[in-house]
């Protein structure tokens, strides 16, 4: 799928860390170094353009180790393409260093 609108910096950090395993909001912050006010609302629209999906963990488990109930990351084969288009175009993009901290499914 061609989007018709080309990813912003921001959001292809975003994709970039997901693909590379870090799935929640936190760990992105922390890989990318972007705040929470440009990460959350730009893995809202990621998953509205159908390049991730997204789930929450148990509230248990949350309780459990004492934290809010964490929101779960998953690139999807469209947002692989996207990220892939992305890359092509920001010639100049640093990966992000994905193995910053491993995080827990």
């Amino acid at each position: 799928m061609t989007q018709s609108r080309p990813l912003s910096y921001g959001a292809v950090a975003v994709l970039h860390a997901v693909a590379g395993g870090c799935r929640f909001g936190f760990d992105i912050m922390h890989a990318t170094g972007l705040t929470s006010g440009s990460v959350y609302p730009a893995l809202d629209r990621l998953e509205d353009l159908g390049y991730l999906t997204s789930s929450w963990e148990d509230a248990r488990t949350a309780r459990r180790e004492k934290r809010p109930a964490r929101r779960y990351f998953t690139l999807t084969g469209t947002g692989r393409a996207a990220l892939a288009e992305a890359l092509d175009r920001y010639k100049t993009f640093r990966p992000v260093p994905l193995a910053v901290r491993p995080s827990r499914a």
